[in-house]
């Protein structure tokens, strides 16, 4: 779809204010935000030094259309505000990602009474344009990198401003899932799990949706960008990891991969931290995030399990891990 009228001239003017640019030629949507709260649109620019922009303009809607019916007060004030917190992102910490962790650059930020506007570099024009369904070896090595260059980067920073703590499934904003969870040791466990995680002396940013879809590659595969910061914030960087390998591997893939990937893991977290200067116990880290890899796992399958009883990932290898959790606690 294309067409200037996607936005209006308002928003035209922010654009074309923080691109330096003359006119806007043309727009395309990207893709709607979530429950009908916005959209991303592509601007098509003449006269400036950018051929493109990207522009995610979220408007609270009259009345949000959660796909899995959870269109309550208490999801749309964790999506208002997880809006804020993505522009708390970009204004004060976006800055401090190297090219070992890239992400959008930010052109302008406004947020009103009802609507957030977030003009940003477009990562096509910059060299990634790849987004993948399924990922390649090379692909699934620029995400590890990342993730543990992201790790690396914010290892014992303050969240200020952002979620104290990240991901868009903790369990302090997702009371309506635990009461859906049916009664019995992973719904009674639920806090003793949430604390597991957030007692860690380790603690970090997590991006807190590093989902594939999230990810935006290099023509050649090997280096990626990421996007969506909504829910970033305080955590243990495993959350991040279990989440990722969960949304590109199936359980067999995850059963067998699952090893390697956490040895590629901790070599790259050694090597970021040794290139941002941060110094830190890297073998008492490593052994506590190995212990709170399946549990940060079965963190996220215990939101699953209240929120979509049916999911796909709520597999054989999943279980697996949950059940060796409740059983050591």
């Amino acid at each position: 779809m294309t067409g200037p009228d996607h936005i209006d001239a308002d928003l035209a003017a922010v654009v074309l204010q923080a691109a330096g640019a003359r006119t806007i030629v043309d727009t395309e949507i990207v893709q709607s935000l979530w429950s009908g709260y916005g959209q991303i649109v592509r601007c098509l620019l003449e006269g400036g030094a950018k051929p493109s922009v990207i522009v995610k303009h979220v408007r609270w809607p009259d009345q949000p259309q959660h796909p899995r019916g959870w269109s309550t007060d208490l999801s749309h004030e964790r999506k208002v505000h997880s809006y804020r917190v993505e522009t708390r992102w970009y204004d004060r910490y976006a800055e401090e990602c190297q090219d070992s962790c890239r992400v959008p650059r930010c052109l302008a930020l406004e947020t009103r009474a009802d609507e957030v506007i977030m003009v940003m570099e477009d990562l096509d024009a910059s060299g990634f344009a790849g987004r993948r369904q399924r990922v390649s070896e090379g692909e699934l090595d620029a995400c590890l990198s990342w993730l543990a260059s992201f790790h690396a980067t914010f290892l014992g920073t303050q969240p200020d401003g952002l979620w104290a703590t990240g991901t868009y499934w903790h369990l302090a904003t997702r009371p309506d899932e635990l009461e859906a969870l049916e009664d019995g040791p992973l719904k009674s466990a639920a806090a003793i799990i949430d604390r597991r995680l957030s007692d860690s002396p380790f603690q970090t940013f997590v991006h807190g949706d590093a989902k594939l879809a999230n990810f935006c590659f290099s023509a050649d595969g090997r280096r990626a960008a990421a996007v969506d910061f909504q829910y970033v914030g305080g955590g243990c960087g495993m959350k991040d990891l279990a989440y990722f390998i969960s949304s590109c591997l199936d359980e067999h893939e995850s059963e067998r991969r699952a090893p390697d990937l956490l040895d590629c893991y901790f070599a790259l977290l050694s090597d970021a931290l040794d290139r941002v200067g941060r110094k830190v116990d890297f073998a008492a880290l490593e052994d506590d995030w190995r212990a709170l890899y399946p549990v940060a796992w079965t963190d996220f399958y215990r939101f699953l399990q209240g929120w979509s009883p049916g999911h796909w990932k709520l597999h054989r290898y999943s279980e697996r891990l949950a059940r060796e959790v409740l059983d050591a606690l």
